[in-house]
């Protein structure tokens, strides 16, 4: 292990994130003047402060990560950048939040889970608003894959941190031959998303401020808004339309994306068995809820219907967390359906989370495969995605996280019991935390803000685990990984 050379890469990112997190939030609060610079100065100071004397305490070092140093490396710069991103709400006045209910917002914005302990956000500064949408947008992509452009330029390989940050079970995939030129492709996707989702909310109706901002979060799949009433508050079939497009679009593979840009066509979007499976779950789960909503008369009219229905199907099976109205005082059935959807989640490659796509088609076709070998024991079946076959390597890796996530899932849902909530919220808040959806039912279907500490830690930790896909996480709990 190469802890000073994590400590110089540590110092570096740290740096990186208070210029990026700060700056423009400052920008914003002298534009709108609403007396906010100096919480974000010296959340500034602080970060910018820690990061230097990290990176000049081992300025020196220089040598190739390697695989374990990968993941010690992500996995603490999310912990320390939870905690970072934390100060601004510490030292503003204006939310007032304890240091538990500060990370846990952090945390839930660079985490893109959504889940808020904040309530009266309609009367909030322009520029905490605008940090919190901030935060998921630099959290959706990844801020360690930025920094990939970054580190060749230092003489600091970085396939290992790519490794650890990208999500879904295949890692080695490189859109590009260079590490550094696949991270500004995927910053550059993700920037002109953002720029044309912005546009079209502004042209939609929305001002230039909640144009950009809900671009922030639609794009970066995280949910948070700048009102209490989400995209309900605007009330728009317009906005509405153009968040359900966005959100379908970033739920799906950027590497598709990128593939498409570089092709100008669109066809390999159709042979992708991971797009094809995605969009089959979407047009199920929307038929059963909107069948659901017209039989049960919720709304006056089938289009209500219609446009309600996908955009909260869309909304939550992306896990994304948007909400146009109360989806919790839906007919029971509903609601759990929509957290089922959500723990699929959305494509691997994607800014989305849950326990991705390509993994429930995997896990599905191996079962079939099970019962054609009681038909046929002898039989040699391949699981194939496509044409090409999948190596068993990894199937077994899939179904290796498959267990790990459900006995993670019953144990943190065991410890929130003991904290005293009751079964629905408990089961709810670790579904949406764990799958980085944000919104719940019961008792955290607005805000987590009347969760005891005690529940809000262990939901910080499941959001953590959510973002960083459970192994990367629980493998520094391993004594293997610290052996020499």
């Amino acid at each position: 292990m190469h802890y000073s050379l994590i400590t110089k890469i540590l110092g570096l990112l740290l740096m990186l994130f208070s210029a990026i997190a700060n700056l423009p939030a400052m920008a914003v609060s002298l534009i709108y003047s609403d007396g906010m610079i100096a919480p974000f100065a010296e959340s500034f100071f602080t970060v910018f402060g820690i990061g230097l004397f990290m990176w000049l305490s081992a300025y020196r070092a220089k040598t190739d990560l390697g695989t374990r140093d990968g993941f010690l490396i992500v996995t603490l710069f999310w912990a320390v950048l939870g905690s970072a991103g934390s100060l601004p709400f510490i030292f503003s006045s204006a939310v007032d939040l304890s240091i538990t209910d500060a990370v846990f917002e952090s945390l839930s914005g660079l985490t893109t889970t959504g889940a808020t302990v904040i309530s009266g956000l309609d009367e909030l500064p322009h520029s905490i608003l605008f940090y919190r949408q901030q935060l998921q947008w630099l959290g959706g992509m990844g801020i360690i894959v930025l920094a990939m452009a970054l580190l060749p330029m230092l003489g600091i390989g970085g396939m290992q941190l790519y490794r650890a940050e990208s999500p879904g079970p295949v890692k080695d995939n490189k859109l590009v031959p260079r590490l550094a030129e696949t991270a500004k492709a995927l910053w550059y996707l993700y920037l002109s998303l953002t720029l044309a989702c912005a546009a079209a909310y502004w042209l939609a109706g929305m001002s230039l401020f909640d144009a950009i901002t809900h671009s922030f979060s639609t794009i970066a799949i995280g949910g948070f808004s700048t009102h209490d009433a989400s995209l309900g508050f605007f009330n728009s079939t317009a906005i509405e339309l153009i968040a359900i497009v966005f959100m379908f679009i970033a739920g799906i593979n950027f590497a598709l994306h990128f593939t498409a840009w570089q092709r100008r066509r669109i066809d390999h979007y159709f042979r992708d068995p991971e797009f094809l499976f995605y969009g089959f779950i979407l047009a199920i789960v929307s038929a059963l809820t909107i069948s659901v909503l017209y039989a049960f008369d919720v709304y006056s009219t089938i289009g209500e219907t219609f446009i309600k229905g996908l955009f909260q199907v869309v909304s939550f099976a992306t896990t994304t967390g948007f909400a146009t109205g109360d989806f919790h005082e839906w007919p029971l059935f509903l609601p759990y359906v929509l957290m089922y959807a959500a723990i699929i989640g959305a494509c691997a490659g994607s800014t989305g989370g849950g326990m991705k796509v390509i993994r429930i088609l995997l896990i599905f076709k191996q079962g079939f495969r099970e019962v054609q070998r009681l038909i046929h024991p002898h039989a040699v079946i391949p699981i194939k995605l496509g044409r090409s076959p999948v190596p068993d390597r990894v199937v077994e890796a899939v179904w290796g996280f498959f267990a790990v996530y459900v006995m993670a899932f019953m144990l943190m849902l065991l410890a929130l019991l003991a904290t005293g909530l009751d079964i629905v919220t408990a089961f709810s808040a670790v579904g949406a935390c764990i799958n980085n959806l944000g919104p719940g039912l019961e008792s955290v279907a607005q805000t987590y803000g009347g969760l005891n500490d005690a529940a809000k830690w262990i939901l910080s930790f499941a959001m953590l685990l959510g973002r960083l896909e459970v192994f990367t996480l629980l493998v520094l709990f391993t004594p293997m990984f610290w052996r020499r």
